[in-house]
């Protein structure tokens, strides 16, 4: 009895104290940390100064064009990743399934890999150009894409190059289908597809034939820009992924 009476009695004091303290008082208490805890004070998007934000987003993008080249410019780069891997053109289809049907897998396989392998030659060949569109993010660019959604920033890059990354990387994946035997794989192809076999190849295709260096530079780009919006996804929700300083400040503010 005694005991409950004790516990009533400090409960009641506690309750006092509350009563007359004030509302800023009571947060104020709420807020305290345990003794020997200092409070956090990160910085805020705010707290950052202009060239922190755009070098973070430089730092950004640049890793994720490091990354994406090194995953993509190598063999099988394209070919084993099913999400970048580029597929028969649509125009081709029919083609590629009568050569199969006829067991005539081996041409269909060829030219799938030659045009695969073109886009792997090619990719490395882009860092450059990728790394200098980089330079003309401007500082309410960076504002508006460290806000933005998780590929905030690759849309930015892909919008504001896409077109220049098309006109200079086209030739080199001419060059590179031109060397991995794109243009012999399909000749090969489409020749033994319509050349003994119910008229298809040229006369099915018509005007609907592919530019394939056109094709292959698109799903190249496609591959890689999928590969940079991977990229900045982790860095912008996995803290392990900023393996800078400045990324760490930069996208650590981000949302505080």
């Amino acid at each position: 009895m005694h005991l409950v009476f004790r516990h009533l009695l400090i409960f009641s004091l506690v309750l006092a104290s509350v009563r007359h303290a004030s509302g800023a008082d009571i947060l104020e208490l709420l807020k305290r940390k345990p003794a020997g805890e200092t409070a956090a004070s990160p910085t805020s998007l705010s707290g950052l100064s202009q060239d922190q934000m755009v070098g973070g987003l430089k730092e950004a993008l640049g890793k994720g064009v490091q990354q994406a080249v090194a995953t993509l410019g190598k063999p099988d780069g394209f070919l084993k990743e099913v999400n970048v891997k580029i597929p028969v053109p649509e125009s081709l289809q029919k083609v590629e399934k009568t050569l199969r049907a006829l067991r005539q897998d081996k041409l269909a396989d060829e030219f799938v890999t030659t045009r695969n392998r073109a886009a792997e030659q090619a990719v490395p060949e882009a860092a450059a150009v990728l790394g200098d569109s980089v330079k003309q993010m401007s500082i309410a660019d960076a504002k508006s894409i460290l806000t933005g959604t998780n590929n905030a920033a690759t849309q930015y890059f892909r919008r504001t190059s896409e077109t220049n990354l098309h006109t200079r990387f086209l030739p080199m994946v001419k060059a590179a289908t031109e060397k991995a035997g794109v243009t012999g794989a399909y000749k090969r192809m489409t020749g033994k597809a319509g050349g003994g076999f119910v008229g298809l190849g040229g006369s099915m295709l018509g005007k609907e034939a592919p530019n394939l260096d056109d094709y292959v530079t698109r799903k190249a780009l496609d591959g890689l820009f999928l590969k940079i919006a991977e990229q900045e996804k982790q860095i912008r929700e996995n803290p392990v992924a900023r393996t800078t300083d400045l990324l760490q400040k930069v996208f650590g503010a981000v949302g505080k």
